[in-house]
């Protein structure tokens, strides 16, 4: 089984009343490591030394494109600090993705960050929503122009695969198609809507092909398989155990 992780976006709620708090719920729960969307406020020496009290390893961090773009080298120093090996750019905005010449800017610039993240000794990935598949470049996802344009040192693939799926593509054609290039998998499940953007719901409840997806993954040599949730119907603390219990249920 691989490393399993969790975005900590899904318990923005929860880390917004008590970050700490929230933490250690994690790690009881049993998960290997979170990867980060925001700190709490914590200075990084403040939140190496909590991870380390409770055993949780830092993954990485979704940090914001233009945040990337402003502050790059202090966002290296604090992942560096609190031991992560990936920063993540999670989204971009409807203006970056506007025509083919901001995409352009985008690539340029996504080349630049990755190449300062790989100097520094840290790995630089994109995370992607289902507009990267549904809007076309020359022909082709723009996903995959991504990749394409972009330096495979420069940057790597955290594939979320049930946005991949919600798109209409096959999440582990992807995986097969990335393999080496694919070290973190967001693992999540959603339920098809018609005409509208799916629901995000706990592992196992959906229609993501999740037993394929983690087999592929294993394959393709990622290291880390992600939890994520955008949306809960359950308290979120709940929806996270009820994934990690299926995780232990049905990849051990």
């Amino acid at each position: 089984m691989n490393n399993i992780g969790l975005q900590m976006y899904t318990l923005r709620d929860e880390t917004a009343k008590d970050f700490m708090g929230t933490l250690k719920a994690v790690a009881d729960m049993g998960y290997n490591g979170v990867e980060f969307a925001g700190y709490g406020g914590l200075e990084a020496v403040q939140l190496k030394e909590l991870l380390t009290s409770i055993s949780l390893i830092s993954i990485g961090s979704h940090v914001s494109y233009q945040r990337l773009l402003e502050a790059l080298d202090d966002e290296i120093a604090f992942n560096l600090t609190i031991g992560s090996r990936y920063i993540i750019c999670p989204f971009l905005s409807a203006e970056d993705r506007a025509t083919a010449a901001t995409w352009q800017e985008v690539f340029n610039n996504l080349e630049i960050i990755g190449s300062r993240c790989a100097e520094s000794g840290i790995e630089f990935c994109y995370h992607n929503h289902e507009f990267e598949l549904t809007q076309q470049l020359d022909g082709e996802p723009a996903l995959d122009k991504l990749f394409q344009a972009v330096s495979e040192k420069a940057i790597k693939v955290e594939l979320d695969c049930c946005w991949v799926f919600d798109a209409g593509y096959d999440p582990i054609a992807y995986i097969q198609k990335y393999t080496g290039r694919i070290p973190l998998i967001h693992f999540k499940d959603l339920q098809k809507r018609n005409n509208e953007r799916g629901l995000t719901v706990e592992l196992g409840q959906g229609d993501v092909d999740l037993l394929g997806i983690a087999a592929a993954a294993r394959k393709a040599g990622s290291e880390w398989i992600i939890v994520e949730q955008d949306q809960c119907q359950n308290p979120p603390l709940v929806s996270v155990q009820n994934s990690l219990n299926w995780i232990k249920k049905n990849l051990t």
